[in-house]
């Protein structure tokens, strides 16, 4: 996941959010950035990346759990 691309994405995020976007908006953002960092954490996991890999993947997880939580409205 290039980090300019990741950057892009949260500023579009937060731009959508200000401008009050409707909520499907918001996901799909989120749902983008989520299937990118965890195409990211694949590719270091095949490059033998361990530090890299456990990084990633709590990164995906916490994602994961943000997404959950503001797709049931907690």
């Amino acid at each position: 996941m290039e980090e300019a691309r990741v950057l892009a994405r949260l500023d579009r995020i937060d731009a959508l959010d200000r401008e009050g976007a409707p909520p499907g908006e918001l996901l799909a953002e989120l749902r983008g950035l989520l299937r990118e960092a965890e195409w990211w954490a694949r590719e270091h996991r095949k490059a033998g990346d361990s530090q890299a890999t456990n990084d990633n993947e709590e990164v995906v997880e916490r994602l994961r759990t943000a997404l959950v939580r503001d797709i049931i409205g907690m």
